[in-house]
């Protein structure tokens, strides 16, 4: 697959299905994946080795050079200073962005063990965030340098205004969401 598959899929597959639904009149009223956001938090108390590597593999794994996101305010409890690197975010667009998607879903999520799908949640506006306990699914990642496992949220930014545009739209780009199990 060339790297504008995804992006031809939608605009070939899902925008016509989406059309059949009798919900929009116009192909610019078919909601669209808009961004896609990948954030890494990590302990404030790491060396600075350690933010590195994760800035190294955030941008492995997405292609672009991440943030890094630094604390507004102290909080003594926390030992967190302001000003501190606290984590580091990408922000996905365009090209990047599809192929990311097209990544994540056909490599990344079958690589997590025992996988038996993603949950159905959302935030309620037809954006969803997915949470991944272990970087170390995607395949640019190399394990033996690894000193932690570390996590991540990735933010799927759709123009849906419900929830149930949110998941048809992510559906037909092919996210495993996790199916009812039958009692």
């Amino acid at each position: 697959m060339n790297k504008a598959a995804l992006k031809q899929t939608y605009r070939e597959q899902i925008v016509p299905a989406m059309l059949e639904s009798d919900e929009y009149s116009n192909i610019h009223q078919v909601p669209c994946l808009e961004k896609i956001v990948i954030n890494s938090g990590f302990n404030s108390t790491a060396e600075k080795a350690a933010i590195e590597d994760l800035r190294k593999d955030i941008a492995a794994i997405s292609g672009q050079h991440p943030v890094v996101t630094k604390a507004r305010l102290s909080i003594s409890n926390f030992k967190v200073r302001q000003g501190m690197p606290l984590g580091v975010k990408v922000t996905l667009r365009g090209e990047k962005m599809y192929e990311f998607l097209l990544r994540l879903i056909a490599v990344a999520l079958p690589n997590i063990r025992d996988f038996r799908g993603i949950p159905k949640k959302f935030d309620g506006q037809g954006n969803y965030t997915l949470g991944i306990a272990d970087h170390t699914i995607f395949p640019e990642i190399r394990i033996e340098r690894q000193r932690t496992n570390v996590g991540m949220d990735i933010t799927f930014v759709t123009s849906c205004s419900r929830d149930e545009e949110g998941l048809r739209l992510l559906e037909l780009f092919g996210m495993p969401f996790r199916k009812p199990t039958a009692a």
